[in-house]
Formats: C-alpha cells, structure tokens, sequence
C-alpha cells in the first residue's frame, strides 16, 4: 500500500468527491451536494480524509469531531479498488485524528441494509450497539 496517499481534501476536491459518492457511496444523505460538503470542509478542514492512487481518487471517509464524539461517516472506496486496504488506511487516518484532537470512541454511520459495509466495519473492530436508535429530524424540506 505505499502507493495510497491518504490525505485531507482542499476546496478544489468538492466536485470529484460528490461524483465520487455516485460511484461508490452507498445511499444518499441531505448534505450530498456542494454546499452541504464545502459547509464541512469550512467548519473542520481536516475532517474530510481521501485516499488517493496514482493520482485517483479511490476512498474517501469524513472524520468528524464535535469535541464530544467522534463520527465517522461516508467510507468509501471504488468498486474495483475493495479489499485492497484502502478503506483500512481511511479508518486509521481518522482514529489518529481522533486520538489527536482527544477522542475516546469512534461511531459510524452504517446503512442496515449494506451488507458489504457489515463486513468491513465488523473486520476494522467496530460493532453495532443495539440498545441505541439513530432519531432524526429534517430541518431543511
């Protein structure tokens, strides 16, 4: 894997990166478009992790810290680029991030219905906390 940059992404990323979660990205969220995502890199420049092959965009995970929890959201990698590490590197990029701004424990966002991610987060350690319910309320139409 010496060939994977993993790396914070920079305003001029945006684009490549919302088209890159039409790709790989499994479902959809609110904040998928570009303000959503400039509003995250604004707010925490170093939360927004890709990995990059030969110059290919070919993972991606948000690393967020509120200074109370961190949370993980949108790892991704490219169809034809799984089970090669990538999303291994991402995960570790953003542990290190949160051990260093101070975080304890790591959450994730995982679609019930994704399968394939099960499997990923189970092998990088992570499990679901049945006892928890994720309760939401729009606050845009």
């Amino acid at each position: 894997m010496t060939d994977l940059r993993v790396r914070t992404a920079v305003p001029d990323d945006l684009d490549a990166v919302l088209a890159f979660w039409r790709t790989a990205a499994e479902g959809t969220s609110i904040s998928d478009d570009r303000a959503g995502v400039e509003r995250l890199v604004d707010r925490d420049p170093g939360a927004l992790l890709l990995a990059e092959r030969d110059g290919e965009l070919v993972g991606t995970v948000i690393a967020g810290f509120d200074g109370w929890r961190c949370h993980l959201y949108r790892l991704a990698v490219h169809p034809r680029r799984r089970r090669q590490g990538i999303g291994s590197a991402l995960l570790a990029a953003a542990e290190e991030r949160f051990v260093r701004l101070g975080g304890r424990r790591a959450d994730a966002m995982v679609l019930v219905r994704n399968e394939t991610a099960h499997h990923a987060w189970a092998a990088a350690g992570y499990g679901p906390e049945e006892h928890w319910r994720r309760w939401v309320k729009p606050l845009t139409d």
